[in-house]
């Protein structure tokens, strides 16, 4: 179940590595800084709006896993309208908050010039993957995950093709720069909504669930139960990725180059993030199958085994970062001064990544046991009281510059990880489980 969704949550990040790569190699370093401000800015959008989408997978599951195909369609109408809804928010939230916000963050003017128009296009693609989303949460929660992969997959090759024709100007298109890579990802983000949509619809697998739905009947009882989910996930998202953000703003009060840097490094580290954070929607659904049908060794036995392969696959992946630490940062530019510095991230990203796999597969599983409020309340401590203050305390009082950001971020991603474990055992002597 999870190498599918690995695959698909690993979409949205690839999104944003190819528009680095592209600008990177075709455009130059600013336009890569710029591109570095408007992914800081516009994933603590996405992932809000990624959060509130998930509320329906653990609900769908649990409805599922108790023989109910009336609430599990009942559900996608209900958590449809509210995407939709919160898209269009998110939208505004950008366009009247973000865009005013992004000349008072102390960036290079010159970056902050090029970033605007890009900020704008790419905060349009929130609504179609706000529909994309409410589809493969529904799918996911019942159990089908190849669906929402081959159209990820298919997303993101149409995706790069039209960036590279947008970006630098082929088949009598003029060239767009930055702005291009926005318009290949709002295109190719309205046709995967498209597409999953009638593919859910159209395939008979899904008639028992979707002869419930009714896009116009809202009910109150169901929306709360989604958004009493999705909204504390979403605040987890936000909690750290904002940290994130936070720190690629630090990084930008440095420089350009310590910004384009510091985007080449941290593109990295989120695509094993999201591959991560693939097994932890596998823990989701499965733990929550498991509660709803109140079998709850086989609970822990799917908690422990994604526990154990999010520390295989994270060390693995530290193995890669450390090893080709020099190497990696040529897929995105050939300038010497942003490579070094993007070297000696990659060795602490390495280091980070057992704590930023095992917390997020920690949320997961407890999203899966419907626990959201401690775990949202233990990411902001992790990120905002530990995490982003030692980065600046590290970079800006002890002189480590950029490398104190990272080490700061590390802290935070250590103090996640330790404190959701602890929960989870916490929640496990409660069901009476061996611990």
């Amino acid at each position: 179940m999870a190498l599918p969704v690995v695959v698909s949550q690993l979409g949205h990040t690839l999104v944003h590595t190819a528009d680095s790569m592209i600008v990177g190699h075709f455009v130059g370093t600013i336009p890569l800084a710029a591109v570095s401000l408007v992914h800081s800015v516009f994933m603590i959008v996405m992932v809000l709006g990624i959060g509130i989408a998930t509320g329906l997978t653990p609900l769908v599951a649990m409805a599922n896993g108790s023989r109910k195909p009336d609430e599990c369609g009942l559900l996608l109408s209900n958590s449809l309208s509210i995407n939709i809804v919160s898209g269009i928010l998110l939208f505004c939230l950008v366009y009247f908050g973000s865009m005013v916000a992004i000349d008072h963050l102390d960036q290079d003017p010159e970056v902050v010039e090029v970033a605007k128009p890009y900020l704008l296009i790419m905060s349009l693609s929130i609504i179609p993957l706000m529909v994309f989303n409410t589809f493969k949460q529904f799918l996911e929660g019942l159990g089908f995950t190849r669906q929402a992969m081959n159209i990820t997959i298919w997303g993101n090759l149409l995706n790069v093709l039209l960036a590279i024709v947008f970006v630098r100007g082929m088949f009598g298109i003029s060239p767009m720069g930055v702005e291009g890579v926005g318009y290949a990802t709002l295109i190719d983000r309205c046709l995967m909504a498209v597409v999953m949509t009638t593919y859910t619809f159209r395939a008979a697998r899904f008639r028992p669930y979707l002869k419930y739905f009714n896009f116009f009947k809202l009910q109150l009882r169901r929306c709360v139960a989604i958004i009493r989910i999705g909204a504390p996930v979403a605040l987890q998202y936000v909690f750290e990725v904002g940290a994130f953000a936070g720190a690629a703003i630090m990084a930008g009060t440095l420089g350009a180059n310590e910004q384009a840097a510091h985007q080449i490094a941290i593109t990295l580290a989120a695509m094993t993030y999201m591959m991560a954070s693939g097994i932890a929607s596998a823990a989701t659904v499965k733990t929550a199958n498991s509660y709803g049908r109140q079998k709850f060794v086989r609970l822990k036995r799917f908690a422990t085994a994604n526990y154990h392969i999010v520390l295989v696959f994270m060390v693995a992946a530290a193995f890669i970062f450390v090893i080709f630490n020099q190497y990696l940062p040529w897929i995105f530019t050939t300038d010497a001064v942003v490579i070094g510095i993007a070297a000696q991230l990659l060795l602490i990203a390495g280091l980070f990544q057992l704590f930023d796999g095992t917390q997020v597969v920690g949320l997961g599983i407890l999203r899966g046991l419907g626990d959201v409020k401690i775990p949202t309340m233990i990411t902001f401590v992790a990120y905002w009281v530990i995490g982003l203050p030692a980065g600046y305390l590290m970079s800006a009082q002890f002189g480590m510059g950029i490398l104190g950001i990272w080490f700061g971020l590390t802290a935070g991603l250590l103090t996640s990880s330790v404190l959701l474990y602890i929960r989870y055992r916490k929640l496990v002597q409660r069901l009476e489980l061996p611990a």
